[in-house]
């Protein structure tokens, strides 16, 4: 059975629709990333899950049954916000177990789970510490144990590492994912942080404007996206997208040409397109000093050297950029670059979908 599924459900504040006709499953057990920009409505629909926010159409089912209209709190649910939320005069140990002290839990099995969670995050010795005594890592914890110790069905994190500093969000990755494989509570972790969504989930749903544009696995995510939109977000550089035209079995990037293999004009063509564009990630765009009988020449205009990688920037129809190991070219200079065959997506230019791919390289 799922865990939790979206039935046509949208939500609208006034005329505003913020989710439009989602259709989601959330498998049980398994975390699931929300991901997307700012005011994409993955907040929301964590709200949703939650109770916190009111379904505007259709229905949402937990564990099976309809929770279009029960409460917050029958619904299972343990929360993490992004800004901790722990009482300031409470100790960390009654932070921690105040969740289960109201709901009546015997004062024996109380402090056993607080033990237990306090011990699991790392903060033991901290018990009879304030919030304002502890680093913003050790408040994490806190709020992550405080949802720990209540056992509950769905285990939902709305950016709880954002206001981490870039080490401890690496540490608290690695603690979160250990956490879910002890207890596997179904998870629904909401983020704007690629790194975070690639490294924790098993699988991402990807939102833009209320409309739900990928729901895959991290590796098709990235490697197999299903839009421009998708192709783009997910990267840093993002996929490089370029204007082209095929005549036959050449391919116009530009004014420089290439020759396609047999398995992308199949592809293209059973696609029954009027216009493409060629996408292809920044390191699989491959520069050499040597020019060879299928390579393009390309000026390099710009060089970005980001420590253990470099930029190397030139244009075609749009700018293009390849990332590379070794710093080995400099502003201006003339280099060659070849096609992947392998590497290449193509999209629609009126729709922006994927054209899918051949299944030799599948």
């Amino acid at each position: 059975m799922n865990s939790i599924q979206f039935e046509n459900v949208s939500k609208s504040f006034g005329k505003t629709k913020i989710i439009n006709k989602l259709n989601m499953e959330i498998k049980k057990g398994e975390r699931m990333i929300l991901l997307g920009p700012s005011g994409c409505g993955k907040s929301t629909i964590l709200r949703m899950i939650s109770g916190l926010e009111t379904v505007t159409e259709g229905k949402l089912y937990l564990n099976g049954n309809v929770a279009n209209d029960i409460d917050s709190g029958d619904r299972s649910i343990a929360m993490v916000f992004q800004n901790y939320a722990l009482f300031p005069h409470m100790t960390i140990d009654e932070n921690v177990g105040y969740g289960l002290r109201i709901n009546k839990v015997a004062k024996g099995e109380v402090k056993k789970k607080v033990a237990q969670a306090v011990d699991i995050l790392g903060l033991t010795g901290l018990e009879n510490r304030y919030p304002k005594e502890l680093s913003g890592g050790q408040r994490q914890r806190v709020a992550l144990a405080r949802a720990l110790v209540k056992s509950s069905d769905f285990f939902l994190l709305d950016e709880p590492l954002s206001n981490l500093d870039a080490q401890l969000r690496g540490q608290a990755r690695k603690e979160l994912v250990k956490i879910h494989e002890m207890y596997n509570q179904t998870f629904i972790y909401v983020t704007h942080d690629q790194i975070e969504a690639m490294t924790i989930g098993h699988r991402i749903a990807l939102m833009n404007q209320g409309d739900l544009q990928m729901l895959d696995t991290p590796h098709n995510v990235y490697h197999r996206p299903a839009n421009i939109f998708v192709a783009t977000f997910i990267g840093s550089p993002s996929m490089n997208i370029i204007t082209a035209k095929l005549d036959g079995r050449i391919l116009h990037l530009g004014e420089q040409e290439v020759e396609l293999p047999d398995m992308w004009l199949r592809q293209i063509n059973q696609s029954d397109v009027k216009s493409i564009k060629l996408g292809i990630r920044p390191e699989d765009v491959t520069l050499s000093n040597t020019k060879s009988v299928v390579s393009m020449p390309v000026k390099v205009k710009y060089v970005e050297d980001y420590g253990n990688r470099v930029g190397y920037y030139f244009d075609l129809e749009e700018e293009v950029v390849s990332i590379m190991a070794d710093n080995i070219f400099s502003m201006g200079d003339t280099v060659y670059w070849n096609i992947k065959p392998e590497k290449l997506h193509f999209f629609d230019a009126e729709t922006t979908n994927s054209l899918g791919y051949p299944q030799e390289i599948l």
